[in-house]
């Protein structure tokens, strides 16, 4: 199997990690955010690991600071994508929001790399998180849509049968 990495977006809430988690039986996968290294300086300047509305927003902002600055969370994704294409790994989830830091990754990319969103139930969809890179999931072109609209048990196999054809592509 050629190893892959996937761009895997969406709202907080959308259930990016839970449904990357129902593919650990059948995959081998490494799972990075271009927010933890951001998330490492968060805790250094007080922030607790809370997921208001507030905290969102300095996290967001923090990045889009540090992406001015250095690119840091780029250039962190590329040295992770490093360690993957060295390791016995498949798969590659690289958690990424906003649209032009979607595209850096994509065009900078040393594997096949494919963008996917996770579409939520409505209610997280309409609702304005009041930062640039949540409020902004929606403005890029993906590969494919998913749409993460039922119960953990209906969900999974209609998941686990999605995911199997992104790959056999």
């Amino acid at each position: 199997m050629e190893k892959i990495s996937i761009v895997i977006n969406g709202v907080g809430g959308a259930g990016k990690d839970t449904l990357i988690s129902l593919l650990q039986d059948k995959y081998k996968i490494k799972n990075v955010s271009s927010i933890a290294p951001i998330k490492a300086l968060a805790k250094m300047m007080g922030w607790q690991g809370e997921k208001t509305d507030k905290a969102r927003k300095f996290l967001s902002d923090l990045k889009a600071i540090t992406t001015e600055y250095n690119d840091y969370p780029t250039n962190y994704l590329l040295e992770e994508q490093q360690g993957f294409i060295a390791d016995n790994n498949q798969i590659m989830f690289v958690h990424i929001r906003e649209p032009k830091e979607i595209e850096k990754f994509v065009n900078r990319s040393k594997t096949k790399t494919i963008t996917l969103l996770i579409r939520p139930r409505e209610e997280l969809i309409q609702k304005h998180f009041g930062n640039s890179s949540d409020d902004q999931v929606e403005n890029y072109r993906y590969d494919y849509v998913f749409n993460n609209d039922r119960s953990l048990e209906e969900i999974r196999p209609i998941w686990q049968e999605f995911f199997a054809k992104i790959m056999e592509i």
